[in-house]
């Protein structure tokens, strides 16, 4: 389904869900109770706005009786996007967001990957997939790197373990062009990137990805990500440990420009390896 068709279908699903309400004599506020949302969620997934997560679209399907019809809606229009089923809903909340901030432990944030990257850490998961399936999850990730170069785009943070530096993904020559391209993401001011060293040591969260993001007219989440599995959360309380886990990690970080110097040497070790390749 195409992005404009896809958006054309959760407008439908927002007219839906406000026409049912108001049947039911709910204002957004009491759906919201009801549900365990705010009411102003309610109205921003009337408007497509935001797109309810599927136990949301449940629980909704609940209260008002409507026999599955915003589970099977929800079920259908998540099916068919180009992302991992936990992940859509993370990917369209990035496209609102006004400040991202990123924790990678392990490999370089998807929003800041090249191509030649993102095509090898695809392989690594998926080594007999055909070339047509990975490209289509390559561009899927390529797709939503344009956020960051909107004149509207979030402010964006990202902390990468050292080991992402040192960690060979593809080539020497496609480690050399991320990280470059890190570099050049930095110098033009579009990210803020601090490398979290080895010498820290232990650190919040260990191993364990973390997003934060913030909206103008919406509470903020975290999102934290496992094997095959996905976490998003908005419970105050749950974003605020996970704001103070992130607040811990950039204290203990590189500062921005030793970071960059960090990187520009891991490029250099990569080079000439490239150049005998």
């Amino acid at each position: 389904m195409a992005n404009g068709s896809r958006q054309a279908a959760w407008e439908f699903f927002g007219a839906e869900l406000k026409r049912r309400r108001e049947e039911a004599g709910l204002s957004q506020s009491a759906l919201g109770v009801r549900v365990f949302v705010s009411g102003g969620y309610i109205g921003q997934f009337e408007q497509a706005i935001r797109k309810p997560q599927l136990d949301v679209a449940q629980r909704i399907d609940e209260v008002l009786q409507t026999g599955g019809f915003f589970e099977r809606m929800c079920r259908k229009l998540i099916s068919e996007t180009r992302y991992a089923e936990y992940f859509a809903h993370v990917a369209e909340l990035e496209q609102l967001a006004t400040e991202i901030c990123d924790f990678a432990p392990a490999v370089v944030p998807g929003l800041l990957q090249t191509k030649d990257y993102a095509r090898a850490v695809f392989l690594a998961t998926h080594p007999f997939a055909t070339d047509e399936y990975v490209e289509e999850r390559v561009m899927a990730r390529m797709d939503r790197a344009p956020i960051l170069k909107d004149a509207a785009r979030p402010m964006y943070w990202a902390i990468l373990h050292e080991g992402v530096l040192c960690t060979p993904v593809g080539s020497p020559d496609v480690m050399a062009q991320q990280l470059d391209h890190v570099t050049a993401m930095m110098r033009a001011r579009t990210a803020m990137v601090q490398v979290l060293p080895f010498s820290a040591g232990a650190y919040p969260n260990m191993g364990k990805m973390l997003k934060l993001m913030e909206f103008d007219d919406a509470p903020p989440t975290a999102y934290t990500e496992g094997v095959l599995s996905g976490n998003l959360l908005d419970d105050p309380a749950m974003v605020k440990q996970m704001q103070a886990a992130y607040d811990l990690l950039r204290a203990a970080a590189l500062s921005p420009e030793a970071s960059l110097a960090l990187i520009e040497s891991a490029v250099e070790d990569y080079r000439p390896c490239a150049s005998t390749t």
